[in-house]
């Protein structure tokens, strides 16, 4: 799923090509796409886009008459930038035409989850926030307020949108190994050095992944979002080595979603038990690192 430093991007790389231009017409290839009724998807056409704006994981298109887009790419929702009225063909699901050009919606798998919102007025639009805190423009006590309002397991606590803004899966990983925290660790364990040092990865991490797409960008569209890029220490990385001990990235898998970590750097040297495996394995469930390395040596 595009997370914030991505959605930073699609944002900017929007604002460039719309901003000031009109919405001429809007094509739903696949209807479903629309969960909204009232206003209806006609009244945007013909209005100036007046701004682009993030709302967590959401992109918002801002248009004269106090109506807003809102679009939630989900996990498989891409954007594309085309020459005006390309086609809609394939993966997509909906053609913005505007007097600039034509943004496509796609959406790769079978799996439809990305949606289209049409609303009125910023009380309509503001139900669409799950009121997550924005880590990068927030303070340290409001970092810590909002980490241990409910008693979550830090991976929990950073992808929950109504406590954390625009933090998912990919970013999550990314964050805790740089603090060195393992993700199975419940927030309300932590001491204020290492809140602290969250919070300052968070902010970190999330800054260079911003900075790093936008340079990848350029001043083109951004072509390339995925969960998965290069350079990531643990995301994606099951199996290869962590960059900083060199040791084997483990995961735990649950449901559609999956932590990654390293044992030694987050973990103490410790497996986490992946469900499934324990109990497939049973009592031959390898506890740390070094067990596991041994059997497989």
């Amino acid at each position: 799923m595009p997370e914030l430093p991505d959605i930073v991007v699609y944002i900017e790389a929007l604002s460039a090509r719309v901003r000031g231009q009109t919405l001429e017409k809007v094509r739903l290839a696949r209807p479903f796409l629309l969960r909204s009724v009232t206003p209806p998807l006609s009244e945007v056409e013909g209005k100036k886009v007046v701004a682009i704006r993030r709302l967590g994981k959401r992109i918002v298109i801002a248009l004269e008459g106090d109506l807003f887009l809102v679009i939630h790419l989900m996990i498989a929702g891409r954007l594309r930038w085309r020459p005006r009225a390309a086609p809609a063909r394939g993966s997509a699901l909906a053609a913005f035409d505007f007097s600039s050009g034509t943004l496509l919606l796609t959406e790769a798998g079978s799996k439809k989850r990305a949606s289209l919102h049409v609303v009125r007025g910023e009380e309509e639009l503001r139900a669409h926030d799950p009121g997550g805190l924005e880590v990068i423009e927030a303070e340290l006590p409001a970092f810590r307020e909002a980490l241990l309002r409910e008693r979550h397991t830090l991976k929990r606590a950073l992808t929950d949108p109504r406590i954390f803004s625009g933090i998912g899966n990919a970013y999550s990983d990314e964050i805790l190994h740089r603090a060195r925290l393992s993700p199975a660790r419940r927030a309300d364990q932590l001491d204020d050095d290492e809140i602290a040092a969250l919070y300052a990865c968070a902010r970190q991490t999330l800054l260079d992944w911003t900075t790093r797409n936008r340079e990848e960008a350029r001043a083109g569209f951004p072509e390339k979002v995925t969960a998965f890029r290069e350079g990531m220490a643990v995301h994606g990385r099951y199996g290869r080595p962590c960059p900083v001990c060199g040791t084997a990235v483990q995961r735990i898998v649950y449901a559609e979603n999956e932590a990654n970590y390293c044992p030694r750097c987050q973990t103490g040297g410790k497996l986490l038990a992946d469900r499934a495996l324990s109990r497939l394995l049973r009592g031959d469930w390898p506890r740390t690192i070094d067990d596991l390395e041994a059997r497989r040596a």
